[in-house]
This record gives C-alpha cells, sequence and structure tokens, in this order.
C-alpha cells in the first residue's frame, strides 16, 4: 500500500509540474499517513532559489499543492478506503524536500 500511495502521488505531482522527485516514499501509523519527496522543485523554482527568491517558492508550492491536493486526497481515500480528514502540505527549499501529511478517518 505504501508503494501504491508513493506512486500515485508521484504521478500526480509529475503530471502537474513536469517531473516528479528523484526520490519518494510514503509510511503510516494508526491513522496518519505521509509521503515524503526529495528532489522536488522545478528548473524554474531552482533559478528563483539561486536568486534567493524563497518566500516566492513557497507561495508557488502554496498554490500548487492547493491546486493538487484533491487529486491527492482521492488516490489516497481509493488507495486506503479512509477518508481523508485533513491534508498538510509542507515544502523545505533547502534542502528540496517536500512532505504530504494525511490524517485519515480511521487507522489503515
Amino acid at each position: 500500500m505504501n508503494a501504491a500511495v508513493t506512486s500515485a502521488l508521484v504521478g500526480i505531482h509529475t503530471e502537474h509540474l513536469g517531473r516528479g522527485p528523484r526520490t519518494a516514499s510514503s509510511f503510516h501509523h494508526g491513522n496518519v499517513l505521509v509521503t515524503l519527496m526529495h528532489d522536488v522543485l522545478t528548473h524554474a523554482e531552482r533559478t528563483l532559489s539561486r536568486a534567493e527568491r524563497h518566500d516566492e517558492i513557497r507561495s508557488l508550492r502554496r498554490l500548487l499543492g492547493e491546486t493538487m491536493g484533491t487529486e491527492f486526497r482521492a488516490a489516497v481515500e481509493r488507495l486506503t478506503g479512509r477518508r481523508v480528514l485533513a491534508l498538510i502540505s509542507g515544502n523545505e527549499i533547502e534542502p528540496d524536500v517536500a512532505a504530504e501529511l494525511f490524517i485519515l478517518d480511521g487507522p489503515i
């Protein structure tokens, strides 16, 4: 199940951003599911990072996360058989890592 969630979220990420993360993995405990993705920034975002425009990258990532969130939720619900109560997304610029944390309506 962890591999299926990882594959689904990476596929959605790639579809929306034109490239996927270099590595990704998912794990769960109780009603919490986490997917970590490494090396997620696009070429344009890396250019902004070199110019130290980190706030702009975070704003863009927040907007993209809201756009992809519906698809992320649907994939996790389909694969786990649980309803997603909350999705918390976060990105760090250096190191280049993203996290998707799902709170489910019950344990997997």
